[in-house]
């Protein structure tokens, strides 16, 4: 029981170091974004964690590839919603939100 917290919390850290690294590296290399992305997405799928809502909204999950909004990706405003279109696959997210 005492293993399984401590894998999960290593993993969250993991997660959070990976996609802060991808934001940075984002204008050097997007390629090298993506993977950090999909890595992150890897561990929390192999140790049960979910990724953080403050990065589950910055990856897309048809293509995942890291989205930077204004770059590869578009952010509207529309009917009580947060719309979020990934312009590489136009793949769109619909987030529910009350002003």
């Amino acid at each position: 029981m005492r293993n399984k917290k401590i894998i999960r919390r290593r993993a969250l850290r993991s997660i959070n170091a990976l996609f802060k690294e991808a934001e940075r590296v984002f204008n050097e290399s997007p390629e090298r974004a993506d993977r950090y992305a999909q890595i992150a997405r890897r561990i929390s799928l192999r140790c049960k964690v979910r990724i953080p809502r403050k990065w589950k909204r910055r990856y897309c999950k048809k293509c995942h590839k890291f989205l930077r909004p204004g770059v590869n990706a578009r952010v509207r405003l529309r009917n009580k919603k947060i719309i979020i279109t990934c312009l590489e696959c136009n793949n769109r997210v619909r987030i529910p939100y009350y002003p």
